[in-house]
């Protein structure tokens, strides 16, 4: 068995700059705004919200709204991401444009679930107080070899529990914002997945041992959200993302 190189991080920083400069030619810009139906929007002071307000299936709203609490949570993320790749040089710039990409996921989902009235606004601010008050603290990573097994798995994940939950909404408007949500969660992955097969060429033996700790022990960020379990049952039952699914696609 290889021994670790004394720091990983550093050994990896060449690749991790090529691969952001990729990550950077790749990506597209786009505005949450243009992703929601304004013109259907109404005040909820002057008219409260109601169950019967929305024509998404009970399904969809479950999703939809666990995808955007789940997202809620990217201030926990950039710290989790800060703390095992730090904040310097290629990693750190990678780091900070990962947020500031993550962060209009959350604007978008919450835009259009509230201008479509999809959701009780109120009990939706509530659970993300909530949950965002508790925190989020990467459980069994214990070093940056293991986060990136675990961030490539998360992302590739993410993308396609996004994809599947706009294909069932049933809205095309929802559909079409969910997309491209998932395009930016691929390219995540993309950036991940690239920089955990140059760490296998770094150390074979660690990523292999960390691959194997990752995958017994993977669990959705906000798994600790309340009413998680419940959820994700929902979730599954509808065929979006079940164990089935993450054994065949992830």
């Amino acid at each position: 068995m290889t021994a670790t190189p004394p720091n990983p991080l550093a050994e990896l920083e060449p690749v991790v700059a090529r691969f952001l400069d990729r990550h950077l030619a790749t990506a597209k810009e786009w505005f949450p705004h243009d992703y929601v139906p304004w013109d259907l929007g109404r005040s909820f002071i002057d008219a409260p919200w109601e169950a019967a307000d929305s024509g998404l299936s009970a399904v969809a709203r479950t999703a939809l709204e666990l995808n955007l609490l789940t997202e809620d949570n990217l201030p926990y993320y950039h710290l989790a991401i800060w703390s095992l790749f730090g904040g310097q040089g290629a990693w750190g710039e990678w780091a900070r444009r990962w947020t500031a990409e993550e962060g209009r996921h959350s604007i978008a989902l919450r835009d259009y679930l509230l201008v479509t009235r999809a959701v009780d606004p109120v009990a939706l601010e509530r659970e993300r107080m909530d949950h965002v008050s508790r925190g989020y603290y990467p459980r069994r990573i214990p070093g940056p070899l293991d986060g990136l097994v675990y961030v490539t798995l998360q992302e590739l994940a993410t993308r396609i529990a996004h994809r599947n939950t706009g294909a069932i909404t049933g809205d095309p408007v929802a559909e079409r914002l969910l997309v491209r949500v998932a395009l930016d969660e691929n390219l995540h992955y993309a950036f991940y997945r690239d920089v955990a097969c140059a760490a296998i060429e770094l150390d074979p033996s660690a990523m292999v041992l960390a691959m194997k700790r990752q995958v017994l022990g993977f669990a959705m960020p906000g798994f600790e959200l309340r009413g998680f379990r419940e959820r994700a049952i929902t979730i599954a039952a509808a065929g979006i993302y079940d164990l089935r699914i993450h054994h065949d696609q992830v």
